[in-house]
């Protein structure tokens, strides 16, 4: 059983080693706010809003945007049980890829002093193990519950057997992504043959990760795209609303090539 305990915003700044100002703006924007105010109008914390606020540190390490946390956090369907097994099974795939780097840096120091002989593949393993990592942070919640544990790690097995070549193809179809969705946005219409052609290498670059398509996949991966925030924002770094434009294409083309 808990104890009563209540704590200022200073104890609890010391407690988590953040700053007062950090607290009060949690506590400004909804994230956080305090169980009680004193009589003298000081905040007083509760052990309850303690837990929340190691959730809070948990996703902010992990680099979760403020909104979406609160938005999880709030959701009356919110697990604190599930998300903090998240919390490790993140954590620990992020060590791994610390390791990793470590050893790419030790080998590529022994090949330079002429140890010992390192492959063009093992360069670059530890970076595609950021990129697994980074769309993990990102985005692996969603795409678990969308599209299931098996299929996430089905996609993560494929990346990791990319060679150099794979991985630069990738990166250029990415690339072209960008530009087409740019130059469709500016004719317009998401029916246009530049539409169409963004659908297409949007598939294509689809394609390097996951292990099956189908139009209705790739549809609801749209409709992600736009209910998303972090989704939109990468689709939408060029002009505003291409995750807007890019659904309405994928709508119009997936499953016409």
């Amino acid at each position: 059983m808990k104890r009563a305990v209540k704590r200022t915003v200073k104890q609890v700044a010391e407690l988590a080693g953040i700053s007062v100002r950090t607290l009060h703006h949690y506590d400004d924007i909804g994230l956080l706010s305090p169980a009680e105010t004193s009589e003298a109008g000081y905040r007083l914390y509760s052990e309850d809003d303690l837990d929340v606020l190691q959730q809070i540190l948990f996703y902010r390490e992990l680099g979760f945007p403020l909104k979406t946390i609160k938005d999880v956090i709030h959701d009356p369907a919110f697990d604190r049980w599930q998300a903090l097994l998240q919390h490790r099974r993140m954590l620990l795939e992020k060590r791994r890829h610390i390791d990793r780097l470590l050893e790419t840096i030790d080998k590529t120091i022994q090949h330079l002093e002429g140890e010992t002989d390192m492959t063009a593949e093992e360069k670059f393993e530890a970076f595609k193990e950021k990129l697994i990592e980074d769309n993990e942070r990102r985005f692996g919640a969603e795409i678990r519950e969308k599209y299931g544990e098996e299929q996430v790690e089905a996609s993560n097995a494929k990346l990791r057997g990319m060679s150099k070549a794979d991985f630069d193809a990738v990166k250029k179809l990415e690339d072209e992504v960008q530009d087409l969705l740019e130059k469709a946005m500016a004719i317009g219409d998401p029916a246009s043959e530049e539409a169409r052609r963004l659908v297409e290498t949007h598939k294509a670059w689809l394609m390097h990760f996951w292990t099956g398509y189908s139009p209705e996949a790739h549809m609801g991966l749209a409709d992600m795209c736009v209910a998303d925030e972090r989704f939109a924002a990468y689709y939408d770094q060029r002009v505003k609303g291409g995750a807007a434009f890019l659904r309405e294409a994928i709508r119009r083309w997936a499953g016409q090539s």
